[in-house]
């Protein structure tokens, strides 16, 4: 499969016209209760939105989709279906959008074409590197990862489970490992939403909220 770059024209419900890109970032302010609210806590936001999820723009076959790992693992959703996952009160997608600084663009076609490749791989509930499975950001990370010829482009840093209020572990991450049947991977490399948002590599230019 192979997204072609492409632009077209989406309409948010507060009616402002806004031209979405392939290779353009979605992040979103995902609600799956206390693991979201979780990782939203201990990473970092952009102003007083913070996101628990982060999917890639990709055209195929004319139509918009959203790259993304959720739920089984990686794969390709229309992007109608990804805005109306999560809403606020007034009917608006909870998402912002980012785009790489036109120096970097270059790094788009082979970083979509590396996650189509990916497509059903299975989602990391772990939450650890290279173990052949993605979590949402790490799938971004990656992809970027080699479309910049095997170099960081984004950046992993030391992963928390902690609040930062207490320095003890989150009660829902406690239960999540605990179910898994693992210990919490506490200071293990790893990426998030919010880290990427904030990369110096993109800007966010537009929110649907």
């Amino acid at each position: 499969m192979i997204c072609i770059l492409m632009l077209a024209t989406i309409t948010s419900q507060a009616q402002e016209s806004f031209v979405l890109q392939s290779g353009d970032f979605l992040f979103q302010d995902l609600d799956c209760g206390d693991l979201c609210e979780a990782i939203e806590k201990v990473t970092p936001g952009i102003g007083d939105r913070h996101f628990s999820h982060i999917g890639l723009a990709c055209y195929q076959n004319g139509e918009v989709y959203v790259i993304e790992s959720l739920g089984k693992g990686v794969q390709l959703t229309p992007l109608a279906k990804f805005l109306q996952r999560q809403t606020n009160k007034e009917g608006q997608p909870m998402v912002m959008v980012g785009r790489l600084k036109p120096s970097y663009t270059y790094l788009i076609e082979p970083a979509i074409t590396f996650s189509l490749q990916q497509i059903g791989t299975p989602y990391d509930q772990y939450f650890l590197y290279d173990n052949g499975k993605y979590y949402c950001s790490e799938l971004i990370y990656d992809a970027f990862h080699h479309a910049n010829g095997a170099q960081d482009f984004f950046h992993m840093y030391p992963m928390t489970y902690k609040d930062p209020e207490t320095g003890n572990y989150m009660p829902a991450w406690e239960q999540y490992f605990q179910k898994l049947g693992t210990t919490i991977p506490e200071g293990l490399p790893g990426c998030n939403p919010g880290s990427i948002a904030n990369s110096p590599y993109l800007d966010i230019i537009f929110s649907y909220y």
